[in-house]
């Protein structure tokens, strides 16, 4: 089966403010992309692939509420917190936290856990207490274990991020292995899929990883997970949809952007001709 995943980020912010967004007034905002693609989407049987989007929290009621009831999407959030509400326990004290309960009642059905804006964010928080390498990495890891647990309990299916930097490539395989070893530690894995995100090559003035690496990652992925789901996670989009459809080991992609020229964002369109490419329609 292939996966089809969008992190729409904070693309909501209006480019006034120096946003992407130029689609929909922020309040339209969730509603507008569900709108916009669903229809689009009905040609591809479900049983062939998933259709998901990750939004920032406050659009995901609007989203939920655009899904029509026959819909292909999956609407997610972008994170859920490591702990949870619980009956006859914490009831809700998690102030500026996103519990898996409240995402499950917001009506998310899926959740992207271990994004790298995520890990760099809970490596830098470690970092102003002094810990650093690979004490703060595992730390990072078994939090983000954590996550992926609550998000389970909620019945919420995951995208689960790994990757390696720059200054990590001569050790990539102890990297990436420990982020599927103790990220996945107890999880029900039936139903995450992994994203690979080849951080070291995601950015302007980077040099994309190519097919031959992004192979060998998936191949390893695959060995190491018996057999797991892996997508792309560096950015499906126009120039490298074909290319990485072509990669036996590789079942679909995660998408961003879909312009990176001009009035650069996520634009709806855009986003159907990108699925079209890979799905070689």
């Amino acid at each position: 089966m292939k996966h089809i995943f969008l992190n729409l980020k904070r693309f909501d912010v209006p480019a006034q403010m120096g946003g992407v967004n130029r689609i929909a007034p922020l309040a339209d905002w969730g509603k507008t992309i569900v709108e916009g693609t669903q229809d689009g989407l009905s040609q591809y049987d479900p049983s062939d692939v998933e259709f998901a989007m990750y939004f920032p929290e406050a659009h995901v009621l609007g989203a939920v509420g655009a899904k029509k009831a026959d819909s292909a999407l999956k609407i997610g959030t972008q994170g859920v917190y490591r702990g949870d509400v619980a009956v006859g326990g914490n009831f809700g004290a998690f102030t500026t936290n996103l519990p898996a309960a409240a995402a499950n009642a917001l009506g998310a059905e899926t959740v992207l856990i271990g994004h790298c804006e995520e890990r760099n964010d809970k490596m830098g928080i470690l970092a102003e207490a002094g810990i650093t390498g690979s004490e703060a990495a595992a730390a990072v890891n078994r939090l983000l274990n954590q996550e992926i647990k609550c998000a389970q309990a909620q019945g919420l299916s995951v995208l689960y991020c790994i990757g390696e930097k720059s200054e990590e490539l001569d050790t990539w395989e102890t990297v990436l292995g420990n982020q599927l070893s103790i990220g996945l530690d107890g999880v029900d894995t039936a139903n995450v899929v992994i994203a690979y995100e080849p951080i070291w090559s995601i950015g302007p003035g980077k040099t994309p990883a190519d097919k031959p690496y992004i192979t060998k990652i998936a191949q390893f992925v695959k060995a190491q997970t018996n057999g797991m789901d892996v997508v792309y996670g560096g950015g499906l989009k126009t120039d490298n949809a074909q290319m990485l459809a072509s990669i036996p080991e590789i079942d679909g992609g995660l998408i961003a952007l879909t312009r990176f020229a001009g009035e650069i964002g996520f634009y709806p369109a855009e986003y159907l001709e990108i699925i079209r490419l890979y799905m070689n329609k």
